[in-house]
């Protein structure tokens, strides 16, 4: 066994850093459920505060409109993260739309790499990936920010003293170095998770989040699971999750 592995069967915590609630049912639910039950502590972190997720057909947004889709959104993620076992939610609340990788995010993620000091962490591609059905959706600019934010968090600042010094001398929080960074939706993909036997979990955690799906047609359910069968496929697996997997040695 390498130093490596050893080191995350010691102390398997997991984190997940995305831009809203929902992305991280879209993408990699399926893996989160699986590490769960390998007996991995996994923590959300959501950057943003979701309150552009309301309504399409909206004609005048108000502040107590927008306040009731933020305590929406927060509500359906910790019921989506609670059908996978994800441990706690943690809300960032930077404005949904306007996430910029500023010193401040990246500050907020260090806090919480050295709070946590998760083994692995997953996070959204700073890359656009023009490929596939979802790619302008999966290149959101706040997904984007969000990876950006938390690639330069996780190196090096996490584990930099220097980096942040206020971290540890005013609230004690020792650099940590994340192992394993799992990047969804990126351009280039090397490593597939088997998803097949959490798939209908990942369906239910998904539809947690109904101000954003509604009801979903049959059209939409059999699209979901044509993606991740597609995914699948190329691992030899019957659905899949798919990551870009870099390791921080």
């Amino acid at each position: 066994m390498s130093e490596l592995e050893q080191v995350e069967q010691e102390h398997k915590v997991a984190m997940v850093v995305v831009a809203h609630a929902d992305d991280a049912e879209f993408g990699c639910a399926g893996t989160v459920a699986c590490w769960v039950r390998d007996g991995w502590d996994v923590y959300y972190v959501i950057c943003t505060d979701g309150g552009s997720g309301g309504p399409d057909e909206a004609t005048e947004i108000t502040r107590e409109a927008r306040q009731h889709v933020v305590e929406t959104r927060m509500r359906e993620q910790r019921a989506a993260a609670e059908i996978l076992g994800v441990k706690d939610v943690l809300f960032l609340g930077y404005p949904d739309g306007e996430l910029q990788p500023t010193l401040g995010l990246r500050r907020d993620i260090v806090r919480l790499l050295r709070k946590y000091r998760p083994a692995r962490v997953i996070c959204q591609s700073p890359e656009r990936n023009w490929e596939g059905e979802l790619s302008i959706p999966a290149s959101h600019p706040d997904h984007l920010a969000a990876g950006q934010a938390a690639l330069a968090a996780i190196y090096p600042a996490a584990q930099n003293p220097w980096d942040f010094a206020e971290l540890i001398n005013e609230e004690g929080l020792k650099p940590h170095k994340v192992s394993e960074v799992y990047i969804m939706s990126a351009p280039r993909t090397n490593y597939g998770m088997d998803i097949a036997p959490v798939i209908e979990q990942k369906w239910q955690a998904l539809l947690a989040h109904k101000s954003q799906l509604g009801e979903p047609s049959a059209e939409f359910q059999q699209f979901l699971r044509h993606w991740s069968s597609e995914v699948g496929k190329k691992y030899s697996y019957e659905h899949g999750e798919e990551f870009h997997l870099t390791k921080n040695y």
